[in-house]
């Protein structure tokens, strides 16, 4: 009789308890409050040599692409990887961004019309760093220092 009342108040607790039920659009804004962007296309590739390529498009037009490989492998002091690729979104003010970038031995190297330009050197001090130049042999700090990094 007692197992028969406790069934029946554990059953009348079951039926009564509110149901949650997973609602989709209860999930559609992140924690900053912004709206969700699904990405519309995505590609992932990473090769066996360490080459990759990677590219993705969302739904509010952002994309990005990237490609990287090894290059001179197996060369002592020769190898460096390059990676290249672009990204491009809208700014909050509208204005389209768009940069292609290369990354290699040379350091890293961004174009894009949104970037700042450095103004050209002034005809003086032009000048006088060619003059600098001709006169003065630049001498490491260091004598031992082999900027080819062989010995």
């Amino acid at each position: 009789m007692f197992a028969k009342l406790v069934f029946t108040i554990f059953l009348a607790a079951c039926t009564a308890a509110p149901q949650q039920y997973y609602n989709p659009n209860q999930y559609q804004y992140n924690q900053y409050n912004r709206p969700f962007v699904p990405i519309v296309s995505q590609t992932n590739e990473i090769n066996p040599d360490g080459s990759f390529r990677y590219g993705y498009v969302s739904g509010d037009g952002q994309q990005a692409e990237a490609q990287g490989f090894l290059k001179n492998a197996g060369a002592r002091n020769a190898e460096a990887e390059v990676i290249q690729g672009s990204y491009s979104y809208t700014a909050p003010d509208g204005t389209p961004i768009s940069l292609r970038y290369i990354a290699d031995e040379n350091g890293f190297r961004a174009e894009g019309a949104h970037l700042p330009v450095a103004p050209p050197i002034p005809a003086a001090i032009q000048r006088s760093l060619d003059y600098i130049a001709q006169t003065q042999r630049i001498q490491p700090l260091n004598p031992y220092y082999n900027p080819k990094g062989r010995y």
